[in-house]
């Protein structure tokens, strides 16, 4: 990407060579690098380092856009591996025999599976429901600090074209008329995206990105873009700090930040956020909502901001595993932009027992999540009373996962090279040594060998997850506590997080469902039934009710 051999103590050092016309002084850096060089090895370096610098100035000078990836694509898939080959039908299971609820403040909790049988069945139109969502945005939007832009004009319009379609007798699927936000890293065409960041504020991209075409395709209605942490980096952004529903208090984290707090508090009936690493699972464990990370590559991100192209993944956050399914059946599949893209089926089917399911838990990591400890072993009892016995799983611990951030380090300073170099980066709220401006500028030193030792034992990592869980379909584990987190963010494997009860604060806390690669019909399988089983999916804010 853009780290090049020696990265930016060439551009550095060369600058100092250029200005003295003394020897290239390598010795001040070799020991940042673990070299040792001789005098008659750095001579002979000079003139090829000097070489390196033009080639470096001459991609400096060419201009990239974010829009732009690499020519090397990441594969997830280890050797060998078959995933099923056919789509068949999905058997949904939705309810039809669903009423308006008694008491209306209800309403906007409602999961999407109601909604949808509500409109279906005419008992209210989506131009209502958007105008009670459109209310709740105005009326909410800035306690939550949850809100980029309200799209009041446009959703109205579109909610009156597909009531219309309905009246007409074209109906196109259970997201039709329903509506909803995106993360602000979404293009929109004729609207704003401002990644979150005061450098673009004023931002317009003229297309729109896939995923909100085919939300469109499917009948949904946007009705708002939704705040992130700057950049994808936590829930700060140039709006100020998203704040937890359930308590204002806290931040709801990030960087989907708006995405589930807006969920949450029911202002949407279902949002799209990202993930590069826990940008989905973090918010969603914070706020209480059911999110779902999905395989690395079954989701278009053409017209998404790109932070790692290599690790970025949209998905949504919903309020129960079901409208998960719902809504990644309509995002997901080629779209011939973004060729990470592969297609593959999606075979849900709610006929189907979860008893025929293998179910792994990482017990080293239930055993280290004491906090929450009775909270995880009541999930384990519930899987149980499923009629699965979990069985133990071990994952990879040979493999220096954490220093595998190198990669994803060198990408998003990649993505954001210009920003760096035009000295814009200072217009970031964020400015500590934690925050991009900092990791962007350290990341000129990153060199290009060790980015690609990175991805050869990243490569390891994938052949180890691989071995270690292929006879399971989904593997329970805490959100937090362990390496899974990051290690399947580099993977690609897909994740289903729930919330499955409060901690001492009265924040939600949750558990996380981990899958094959493809696999996200066992996950919503189990998913659905812990959630059928369990009520905590059911509990919504009481500040927004």
């Amino acid at each position: 990407m853009k780290s090049f051999i020696f990265a930016a103590c060439l551009v550095l050092l060369l600058t100092i060579h250029v200005a003295a016309q003394d020897p290239f002084p390598t010795l001040t850096i070799e020991p940042y690098y673990d070299l040792s060089f001789t005098e008659a090895e750095r001579d002979s370096m000079q003139s090829q380092l000097e070489e390196m610098l033009g080639e470096i100035r001459a991609i400096h000078s060419f201009g990239l856009d974010n829009s732009v990836s690499p020519s090397l694509k990441f594969d997830p898939y280890p050797p060998g591996f078959v995933g099923e080959s056919a789509q068949e039908p999905i058997v949904w299971g939705l309810p039809t025999n669903v009423s308006l609820p008694k008491d209306r403040s209800a309403l906007p909790f409602m999961p999407v599976y109601q909604l949808a049988e509500l409109i279906r069945t005419r008992k209210i139109t989506s131009t209502e429901l958007t105008e009670l969502y459109l209310d709740r945005l105005e009326k909410y939007g800035d306690t939550l600090k949850c809100i980029v832009t309200v799209l009041r004009p446009q959703a109205l319009e579109r909610a009156r074209q597909v009531d219309a379609e309905i009246a007409a007798g074209k109906y196109r699927g259970p997201l039709h008329g329903i509506p909803y936000g995106v993360k602000d890293l979404l293009a929109v065409k004729g609207t704003r995206t401002t990644w979150g960041a005061m450098p673009y504020l004023q931002q317009y991209i003229d297309e729109t990105a896939t995923v909100v075409e085919k939300l469109e395709e499917a009948g949904a209605v946007l009705v708002a873009k939704l705040s992130m942490g700057s950049l994808a980096m936590g829930d700060v952004w140039f709006g100020g700090k998203t704040r937890n529903p359930w308590n204002l208090e806290q931040g709801s984290s990030g960087s989907s930040a708006g995405s589930a707090a807006a969920t949450a508090a029911g202002l949407v009936a279902f949002a799209i956020g990202s993930e590069t690493w826990g940008s989905i699972v973090s918010p969603s464990t914070r706020c209480g909502t059911t999110g779902l990370r999905p395989t690395y590559g079954l989701v278009s991100r053409h017209g998404a901001m790109a932070l790692s192209w290599s690790m970025d993944k949209l998905g949504p956050i919903c309020r129960s595993a079901l409208d998960c399914a719902l809504v990644f059946d309509a995002i997901r599949g080629p779209d011939g932009k973004d060729k990470t893209v592969v297609s593959a089926p999606f075979n849900y089917n709610a006929r189907q027992s979860v008893k025929n399911l293998k179910v792994g838990y990482v017990k080293s990591y239930f055993d280290a999540d004491t906090i929450n400890r009775e909270k995880n072993e009541a999930i384990l009892e519930v899987i149980r009373k499923l009629g699965i016995e979990p069985v133990e799983v071990k994952l990879p611990d040979n493999i220096p996962v954490n220093a595998l951030t190198l990669i994803l380090t060198a990408e998003a300073a990649a993505a954001f090279d210009d920003l760096t170099r035009s000295n814009r980066d200072t217009l970031l709220v964020r400015q500590d040594k934690n925050s991009w401006p900092n990791y962007f500028r350290s990341a000129r030193f990153i060199p290009a060998v060790e980015y690609v030792n990175a991805l050869r034992i990243r490569e390891l990592l994938i052949r180890e997850y691989h071995e270690s869980t292929k006879e399971f379909d989904v593997i329970l584990t805490p959100s937090f506590g362990g390496d899974q987190l990051l290690m399947t963010n580099l993977t690609g494997h897909p994740c289903l997080v729930l919330p499955h009860g409060f901690d001492a604060k009265g924040s939600p806390v949750s558990i996380s469902l981990l899958g094959k690669l493809q696999g996200e019909a066992a996950l919503i399988a189990l998913g659905r039934a812990i959630q059928e089983a369990t009520p905590w999916e059911d509990q919504h804010p009481p500040l927004f009710r």
